[in-house]
């Protein structure tokens, strides 16, 4: 992705709507997860840093991140070591098995990712964790695809079948952003129909309307512990990696 879009992104991603919705729904998540005492975690494709703080109350934090720009933000949080590396093969920190691995709208920039859950998956303890989200259904493609560079989003036969290929059992697999979803989809769909760009899905709200809508977004992760959503904007997927039997 470009400069800028790394720039913006550490600008907005502690207050955004979106960012902050989605953080909540992280930890509801692994709030449910058995880890061992500070059990290595590592955040791969960690963009600016915007969830190392949050992984950090779980264990020892560990970042991956291609872009130089990405890095020093991330960095600059002084949460854990942040090494280069690329997806699917180049994989930091040679040796170091992980108990989760934590892809947040990553897997979509990869050509094969595949492959990528593939490797991804010999870094993982024997019952360990992968837990990842990735834009959902391809009719939704905005100009915000366009910008960060996305080769595809997902539905949920695509990626449950390239995470059982990979050796996982998935344990959760759900939309997210539900309730938003009726008036992103329109805006969208309306967009492309006329030809328009769009707004730019980084650019802040009102703070009053910023602070309903990451409400509204964060509310899901309790729906989670009940049911599964039908549809969304994005897609989350908890997955375990199978124990070797002997």
């Amino acid at each position: 992705m470009e400069p800028e879009i790394y720039h913006k992104t550490a600008q907005s991603e502690e207050s955004h709507w979106w960012f902050v919705g989605r953080r909540r729904i992280i930890n509801d998540i692994l709030k449910g997860l058995v880890l061992p005492e500070n059990a290595p975690i590592l955040d791969v494709g960690c963009g600016t840093g915007g969830n190392l703080a949050l992984l950090a109350r779980y264990g020892r934090v560990y970042g991956m991140e291609l872009d130089a720009t990405a890095r020093e933000y991330a960095r600059g949080r002084q949460v854990g070591p942040i090494l280069p590396g690329r997806l699917p093969d180049d994989i930091p920190f040679e040796g170091q098995l992980f108990n989760l691995l934590v892809l947040t709208d990553v897997l979509e920039h990869v050509d094969r990712d595949d492959l990528s859950l593939r490797h991804l998956s010999d870094r993982i303890q024997s019952g360990g964790y992968l837990l990842l989200t990735v834009p959902a259904f391809q009719g939704l493609w905005s100009r915000h695809d366009d910008l960060h560079q996305h080769r595809r989003r997902y539905n949920r036969g695509r990626l449950a079948a390239i995470l059982v290929d990979a050796g996982f059992e998935v344990l959760l697999l759900s939309y997210l952003n539900t309730w938003l979803f009726p008036v992103i989809a329109t805006v969208r769909l309306c967009n492309k129909f006329l030809g328009k760009a769009g707004v730019d899905d980084l650019a802040m709200p009102p703070p009053a309307l910023n602070q309903v809508l990451a409400s509204i977004f964060a509310s899901e992760g309790k729906i989670l512990k009940l049911m599964r959503l039908p549809f969304g904007v994005s897609l989350m997927a908890l997955a375990r990696k199978k124990c070797k039997v002997f």
